[in-house]
């Protein structure tokens, strides 16, 4: 009964194709199979952005990329000006979609985008600055890039996106000229649930950082992954399942709500195939959310458990004894000497360090590129933080570390592939080809 009520909700809720100016009047008889978003890092906070339009008339709006984020949030204080904008009303069914178990009626001024009464609401949050408040869910169109996984095609937009009006003062401790976050978690109001939604395609998006100052990619949307010189990526994935934490990891969240963030059963950790001695006990997750491993697009580095930390560094500093080491640069413990430290195709010459999953022949390798941080011409650190004594997550696998590897959320299987480094196969997030059109 509840898949069909959901079923239900969401077929209510698939949205028509439509074109937004006449250039793109073929695009109304045309279904997508994939979307694709650029993704560029900012120098100054180490954020992943990315833009799309929205409203009408259309305009671009930056956004910081939260992969485990529980949809998008727009700050609605500052300018928003659209004909095309709708409050979701309570008890409708896009209340019900997105587990809205709120109701504004305290709206005293004009109504407005952000402020109308009889409109549901949620919490919006700053997960890097883990700050939150409430905010009205509304309707609006936004417009992106199709793909075929080789090169981007024609634009495509939906006319009811649901987002979350967040407050301005939000916005603090984002990148500059960010307007709000794009949630790429599990709730069914985040991005890759609308799209696929929207566009009948696969419930699956893939996400591929950038180390350079080139443009990575998110593609909503199955394979290929098509990267310069012609790799498709999507072949050479390993799998593991996805673990659903059952306690909400956010700011603000309704009693009962699962995290939409995503969770990997890593069962152990080994540098050069030796396994480091660890409190196991911290690698599930509790009855109360606590421990666990995810997968984190805010977390600029790694952070690890105090405990987990120390023996991590420990091992590592142990297994490279020969290469002297530095003063330590914060927020790093483990620094060294880079003039003793050689190069190889996958980044300084340095021991791998595997994250083992469900068994011991599946584990994420983790080489010197996304190990190491160079934080000045002859110093490298090792790109891992404290992240103290009983954080709520265990091990958070930063940006850093996922820089370079192509990752895949398969949503409906719960299931994440990842390719390890891309430098093995010659080619590098960078490599989508943006420079010309299907």
């Amino acid at each position: 009964m509840a898949s069909s009520f959901h079923c239900l909700l969401f077929c209510s809720l698939v949205l028509r194709i439509i074109t937004t100016t006449p250039s793109l009047a073929k695009a109304a008889s045309f279904r997508p199979k994939a979307l694709v978003l650029p993704v560029t890092k900012d120098p100054s906070t180490l954020q992943y952005l990315t833009t799309f339009s929205q409203r009408t008339p259309l305009v671009p709006i930056k956004l910081t990329v939260d992969l485990g984020g529980q949809y998008l949030w727009v700050d609605c204080e500052q300018g928003y000006v659209s004909s095309t904008y709708k409050p979701a009303r309570c008890n409708s069914a896009q209340c019900s979609l997105s587990n809205s178990k709120a109701c504004t009626t305290e709206c005293y001024s004009s109504p407005k985008p952000g402020c109308n009464n009889n409109t549901c609401s949620l919490s919006p949050d700053n997960t890097v600055t883990r700050t939150g408040t409430s905010g009205d869910l509304g309707q609006d169109i936004v417009s992106l890039q199709s793909t075929d996984g080789f090169t981007p095609g024609k634009v495509v937009s939906v006319p009811n996106f649901l987002f979350t009006c967040g407050s301005t003062f939000l916005l603090d401790g984002l990148a500059n000229g960010v307007k709000g976050m794009a949630g790429l978690g599990r709730a069914k109001i985040g991005l890759p649930s609308q799209f696929s939604s929207a566009f009948s395609f696969h419930r699956k998006f893939a996400i591929c950082l950038s180390s350079s100052n080139s443009n990575g990619i998110v593609i909503f949307g199955d394979g290929p992954y098509s990267l310069l010189p012609g790799i498709d990526v999507s072949k050479s994935l390993i799998f593991t399942p996805l673990i659903l934490n059952p306690v909400s990891t956010a700011s603000g969240y309704f009693q009962g709500e699962p995290s939409t963030e995503y969770f990997i059963n890593v069962k152990s950790i080994k540098i050069s195939d030796k396994a480091v001695a660890l409190n196991t006990s911290l690698l599930k997750i509790d009855s109360e959310g606590y421990g666990g491993t995810k997968i984190s697009t805010v977390n600029p580095y790694t952070v690890l458990e105090t405990s987990i930390y120390n023996a991590v560094v420990d091992a590592f500093v142990k297994t490279v004894a020969e290469i002297p080491r530095v003063k330590a640069v914060a927020p790093f413990g483990a620094c060294f000497d880079s003039k003793n430290i050689g190069s190889t195709r996958v980044g300084p010459a340095v021991p791998a360090i595997d994250l083992v999953l469900q068994s011991e022949s599946v584990y994420w390798r983790v080489f010197g590129a996304n190990s190491m941080v160079a934080v000045s011409d002859d110093v490298l650190c090792l790109g891992f933080v404290d992240g103290g004594e009983r954080p709520r997550t265990s091990i958070v696998i930063g940006g850093h570390q996922l820089e370079d590897n192509l990752l895949q959320f398969d949503l409906a299987a719960s299931r994440l592939g990842f390719s390890s480094s891309l430098f093995f196969s010659r080619t590098t997030c960078a490599n989508f080809n943006f420079t010309s059109t299907a």
